[in-house]
């Protein structure tokens, strides 16, 4: 489908259990929020980039660094146990226009390679079969050798007729397994329309971990910060002055 639109949304609510306005703390010199504002503005498919948030102060921060906020998110869609799919469709419903493609670049996934966005969008418009796809990388430690309690006993989390006591075979014999990033979904439109944001279709894109961070906690943002320090612009999209964020555009083939 030739020319659909692509709606880049960031999703940033004020209020989180684990950390409190942490889309706002600094991580190199700029809000945690620039980050994914700055990596969707170097999008070259972007029709409109939103910032969807319950908060009027990360509202003026978004709009300083180029991203609209034509509305904020009702309370009772920002709380912590809050589905993707909410904001989604809030985001939706209140916009004019048409978009074929749906991004979501979660802020708490900073540290995108130049080029990450376009790539992934690209991978999807060229599976027309995939009703979605989000990055991932291999996980830091297999289910396979996890468990979960039920009185006093230990139960497999998983279980494979295949592996006969996984938990008890070497990793290498394992199945290889992946952690969802966070850095990016790509949504068709009619994935979302079924009341989903992936579908049953989910095409991987891989990303490498040295690139993850997931910032849930103080002690998470003090990583990230550590692990930012290692990277040049050269090779990671960051953020600099809001007035220099604009890129040119280009549509879909």
């Amino acid at each position: 489908m030739k020319n659909e639109k692509v709606l880049i949304i960031i999703p940033a609510r004020s209020g989180s259990k684990g950390f409190r306005n942490k889309n706002i703390r600094y991580l190199g010199g700029h809000p945690l929020i620039a980050h994914s504002i700055t990596a969707a503005h170097f999008c070259r498919y972007a029709d409109r980039i939103i910032v969807s948030t319950d908060s009027h102060e990360i509202a003026g921060i978004a709009k300083e660094y180029g991203a609209d906020v034509p509305f904020l998110r009702p309370p009772e869609l920002a709380k912590d146990d809050s589905r993707d799919i909410e904001f989604v469709n809030h985001t939706l419903d209140n916009v004019d226009g048409d978009y074929g493609y749906i991004v979501i670049l979660r802020p708490t996934s900073p540290i995108r390679p130049h080029g990450f966005v376009n790539t992934a969008v690209m991978r999807l418009v060229e599976n027309p079969f995939a009703d979605s796809l989000r990055a991932v990388t291999q996980a830091p430690a297999t289910p396979y050798k996890m468990w979960t309690v039920k009185g006093i006993t230990l139960v497999p989390l998983i279980t494979d007729p295949a592996i006969p006591e996984p938990y008890n075979a070497p990793r290498q014999a394992l199945p290889s397994v992946y952690w969802q990033t966070g850095h990016i979904d790509v949504i068709r439109h009619r994935t979302i329309e079924r009341g989903s944001i992936s579908g049953g279709y989910i095409m991987p894109y891989f990303i490498d971990r040295k690139y993850c961070v997931d910032i849930d906690t103080e002690t998470d943002f003090e990583k990230a910060n550590e692990i930012y320090k290692q990277f040049r612009s050269e090779e990671i999209v960051m953020p600099c002055h809001p007035s220099a964020t604009t890129h040119p555009r280009h549509t879909l083939p």
